[in-house]
Order: C-alpha cells, then structure tokens, then sequence
C-alpha cells in the first residue's frame, strides 16, 4: 500500500482506507438485512427501493477503500496519504484537482449504478407480501 499521493489514482492512507472499508460492511449488512426483512415480511415493492441508500453506501466504501482514493476528497481538493485522519492537505495543481474529479465522479457513478441495480432487484423480486 503506497502511503504516496498520486494524483487521480491514490489520496488516502491507510486510516481513510479503514474508515471506507467500515462504511462498506455497515452499508452491506443494512442492506442484507432489509433483504431479510423483505423476505420474511410483507412490504410494498416501491418501499423496497430504500434498498438503493445502504447499498449504494457499501458500494461507496468498498470502492474508495479498493481505489485508494475518497470520492469527497477528491472532489474537494484534498488528499491524506497518512495514518492520522485529523490532517487533509490541498491539492494545489490545477491539473492534479481535475484528475482528482474524474476519478471522484466514476467512483460517484459507480456506486450509484450498484445501489440501482439492487433497489432493481428488490423491486422485482417475489419476496413476502
């Protein structure tokens, strides 16, 4: 794991990385847990698509956890390689902050699709009801 900003590939150490990873397994069991819910209980098909929020955060967290890389940071212009959550640093070139946010913005659109695609199928799937 390089501890080393690169612009539009790596912007977070590895505290960052361990708190992206923890939002992916909460996003992930949230959203086991409705599919559960939704088994076992009736609920409405279009209520079911509440499913897109916590599957769209796992998708979020593993993705910037696996990247390297924090799609706020990026966005924002700011990157920390380091093991201290506490201290961000600016991304100054203009160059480097436009890599920044596209890498942000498919990592953005990546987790959307994800979350799409099992609210989609909690919407269809036969569950209890």
């Amino acid at each position: 794991m390089s501890n080393t900003y690169i612009p539009g590939m790596c912007n977070i150490g590895p505290a960052e990385i361990r708190m992206r990873r923890r939002a992916g397994y909460l996003g992930l069991a949230i959203t086991l847990v409705l599919f559960i819910v939704f088994y076992t209980v009736p609920v409405d098909a279009t209520m079911r698509i509440l499913i897109f929020l916590p599957a769209a955060l796992a998708a979020s967290g593993f993705l910037q956890a696996s990247l390297h890389f924090c799609a706020q940071f990026g966005m924002s212009g700011l990157f920390n390689v380091g093991d201290d959550m506490k201290h961000q640093e600016n991304v100054d070139q203009l160059e480097y902050r436009k890599k920044d946010q596209q890498k942000a913005l498919m990592i953005i659109a990546g987790s959307l699709a994800i979350g799409l695609a099992v609210a989609f199928i909690a919407y269809l799937l036969p569950f209890a009801g």
